[in-house]
């Protein structure tokens, strides 16, 4: 699997990233281990979790895999921490005490001394960016982190943060926001604020919520996301005309190159401007094989300008039409 650089930085991951966020409720260890060692079998190594998937499960089933599957320098850890609320004396967010007691918390989940990325989960209204990016310093500087980043931030959020962190001799290294072909809110903004300050994308999401797979275009199939209580609303937001006029240009161009739809999508987000790694969350070993398979796929130019039109942000008279267009992001149920 190609390797490339996290932005401007020194930190070199593969060009996809496995998602870690159904592990602990959908898959089980042994099916988490199994997908990993696919993952890094296939050239693949960083490894996306963070302190809120599944109440920290996520990271405790990574960590305990440390133990007795892979080598701890094998994978480029990246997990996230400011997403979690509590009522405790330091009310969770994204704090100074509450961002460095996650960080702790985290490390002693995943059975290591440090992680590659660590990444600011949610913008904070309630606590200053100062006092924000003082704990990612400290994280820094102790080595508890080697890298950070930020994630669903908006664009004048991610130009702030990296500002006042350029300062320093420590900047941030990636943003993760969701982006595929069902949602391209990242272009306006976010994309352009991340390649002037020299960060890396990392989109989550590439697959449209596993909408853009087509297996939501005849029903809601009853082993899916959008059959479950918990998740049916996260997909759901994708299932709209527009979006089906998308689904069915990504069908069409997959049975034209006899590939997966899965792969189509997959590849066209992976080589756009500015992408460093998408983030595929699979639940089981033969859903990642499907990500894997598209590893090779390089889209003709004639199928990637038909996608880009027909997923076009824009209608004929300039005006958007995403779906939402809400600064905060519509987040997945972590827990």
């Amino acid at each position: 699997m190609e390797q490339r650089r996290l932005g401007t930085s020194g930190l070199r991951v593969s060009r996809l990233a496995l998602g870690t966020m159904s592990w602990g409720r959908d898959t089980d260890a042994d099916e988490a281990g199994a997908s990993l060692l696919a993952f890094l079998d296939a050239g693949g190594t960083l490894v996306d979790t963070a302190d809120v998937y599944s109440g920290g499960e996520a990271e405790r089933i990574l960590g305990g895999l440390f133990d007795d599957v892979i080598p701890r320098g094998e994978v480029v850890v990246a997990t996230k921490a400011g997403a979690r609320r509590d009522d405790g004396p330091f009310g969770g967010g994204a704090s100074r005490a509450a961002l460095l007691t996650a960080l702790d918390d985290s490390l002693d989940r995943l059975n290591t001394d440090y992680v590659d990325l660590w990444q600011l989960h949610a913008w904070d209204d309630d606590v200053p960016l100062e006092e924000t990016l003082a704990a990612v310093d400290v994280a820094l500087t102790t080595g508890r982190a080697r890298y950070a980043g930020v994630a669903n931030y908006a664009g004048w959020q991610v130009a702030s943060a990296a500002t006042r962190q350029g300062l320093t001799s420590l900047p941030l290294v990636s943003v993760q926001s969701e982006y595929s072909l069902l949602d391209r809110t990242v272009e306006t903004e976010v994309l352009p604020a991340a390649e002037h300050h020299g960060l890396g994308l990392l989109p989550w999401g590439p697959l449209g919520r596993g909408v853009l797979t087509g297996k939501y275009r005849e029903g809601v199939p009853a082993d899916s996301r959008g059959a479950s209580e918990h998740l049916a609303g996260y997909v759901n937001r994708h299932r709209t005309e527009r979006t089906a006029r998308i689904v069915q240009a990504v069908v069409t161009a997959a049975h034209g190159l006899g590939t997966s739809p899965l792969a189509v999508a997959l590849a066209w987000v992976r080589d756009r401007p500015g992408v460093v790694a998408p983030v595929v969350g699979a639940r089981d070993g033969a859903q990642l094989l499907g990500s894997l398979a598209a590893e090779d796929l390089v889209l003709p130019s004639a199928i990637r300008g038909a996608l880009d039109d027909v997923s076009s942000p824009h209608g004929p008279s300039g005006t958007t039409v995403l779906d939402d267009e809400a600064e905060e992001p519509d987040l997945p149920p972590w827990e």
